[in-house]
């Protein structure tokens, strides 16, 4: 099936939770997510639909969410990028020390698995993340659970590597999410 991978709308939150909420619902969730279902699906409309608009293109060049759009108009995947400047607090790990991009939220519905559409989320939001102006961007980021080899096969074959840092995982201090990158081509 062909997909057009877009940026979100702000106007287009219901769908956003929708996404969201079936991948708090996919097996892999526990260790593939920071939030639980539980914790997203009482989130008010509000939350949604700024979160939504802060991912739109209306929204600046902070943070961007990608979606899979089948012609029928249904979502098959999602993948957010959000930036990340050195002196700002870390959303997520450790502090910048550079002008990165951290991708977050990625998610292929198991109907869509296994087509490339993981591989074509990626470059819109990686090239997005090179494609921003001064001051350049220069790694993208990401955290995998270290129990997550599925994920962690994917990422090394499209490219990131790991950097040896670790972050201890926020609900489970017997867990770590090893940091993966991938540096600004020359």
């Amino acid at each position: 099936m062909d997909y057009v991978i877009r940026p979100v709308r702000a106007e287009e939150w219901a769908l956003v939770k929708d996404i969201r909420l079936a991948a708090l619902q996919d097996p892999a969730a526990p260790v593939a997510f920071l939030e639980t279902y539980e914790q997203g699906v009482v989130q008010p409309d509000e939350f949604w639909q700024g979160r939504a608009a802060g991912a739109a293109e209306s929204g600046g060049d902070e943070v961007r969410q990608f979606i899979a759009e089948a012609a029928d108009g249904s979502w098959a995947g999602t993948i957010s990028v959000l930036i990340e400047r050195p002196g700002e607090d870390p959303r997520f790990g450790e502090p910048a020390k550079v002008h990165q991009a951290h991708v977050v939220g990625v998610y292929v519905r198991p109907e869509a698995r296994g087509s490339g559409l993981a591989d074509q989320l990626f470059r819109v939001g990686v090239d997005w993340a090179w494609s921003l102006g001064e001051p350049r961007i220069e790694r993208v980021r990401l955290y995998v659970h270290e129990n997550n080899p599925r994920a962690s096969a994917f990422y090394r074959r499209f490219g990131f590597v790991p950097t040896g840092e670790t972050v201890v995982e926020p609900d489970d201090p017997t867990a770590l999410d090893l940091e993966y990158e991938i540096v600004r081509p020359v």
